[in-house]
């Protein structure tokens, strides 16, 4: 039997959540369930809050323009809290959207936009990115929505951030091992990473010298080709969580989360 039933919808709700709980949609997911899906009373689906696991449930109550669910039983329990934030200098409208979605699937626990010298995108929408963060996490089996900050200028989160790893994306950090070089940091045992990439124009050379006088800090190379920063973001997290996340076998007893498959069809996969 597959660990993560993909053949369900899921859907992320608000409420609490437990055994016989009754759980009110807002008029969006009702239309949702009742107008697109076409659900009928008793209809089965799979519910999540990002803090109580993930729980099946019934379509109950149907209104006009209203409906509730009934929470029958878990199906799988909350994971522990991811270890990893994303930083980012933050991108465009739909490449902000494929970043925001690829950190969700990716399993990052924050994101954390960083307003650099040579960001092109100042101001966001946090509802979208929200909005993008739940659709990723419906749609690949994930259970923990990561933390979405407002954005920080690079010296006020140079600053405030505390004493978590650094790793940070560099395209001048040429012939290093990425994976060498994270596995050397592994040695010292579980701790929490900030993964940070810069800009389209890259990070400035002040910003640079202050990222490499940080006491714990890792400059990533990620291989020959300059990526796109939405790219390079995917590339850094896979590598990040190879090494230090729970992508390893012996990172965590609990393996029921966290996509590694997606729902079949799924075009984002």
């Amino acid at each position: 039997m597959a660990r993560i039933d993909f053949q369900s919808q899921r859907l992320f709700v608000e409420a609490g959540l437990g055994h016989e709980a009754m759980v009110p949609l807002d008029r969006a997911q009702a239309n949702y369930l009742l107008n697109v899906l076409r659900f009928k009373p008793g209809d089965p689906l799979l519910v999540f809050n990002g803090l109580d696991g993930e729980w099946r449930a019934t379509l109950a109550e149907v209104g006009r323009k209203a409906a509730s669910l009934h929470v029958v039983e878990r199906t799988r329990p909350q994971p522990a809290p991811s270890l990893i934030t994303s930083c980012f200098a933050p991108l465009k409208h739909a490449r902000l959207d494929y970043m925001v979605q690829k950190a969700v699937e990716m399993g990052a626990g924050v994101l954390q936009p960083v307003l650099t010298q040579h960001t092109q995108a100042n101001r966001l929408n946090l509802e979208r990115m929200r909005a993008n963060a739940i659709e990723a996490a419906e749609q690949c089996g994930v259970l923990a929505l990561p933390e979405i900050r407002p954005e920080v200028k690079f010296e006020r989160w140079l600053a405030d951030r505390g004493d978590e790893l650094l790793v940070f994306c560099d395209e001048d950090a040429e012939g290093a091992d990425a994976l060498a070089l994270l596995s050397d940091v592994r040695r010292s045992g579980p701790c929490q990473v900030e993964v940070l990439i810069g800009p389209e124009g890259g990070f400035s050379t002040r910003e640079r010298n202050a990222l490499l006088a940080q006491p714990r800090v890792v400059r990533l190379p990620l291989g020959p080709r300059i990526l796109r920063a939405d790219t390079a973001a995917v590339a850094a997290l896979a590598l990040v969580q190879a090494s230090l996340g729970d992508w390893r076998p012996s990172a965590s007893g609990d393996t029921s989360e966290d996509g590694h498959a997606a729902r079949h069809g799924d075009e984002r996969a």
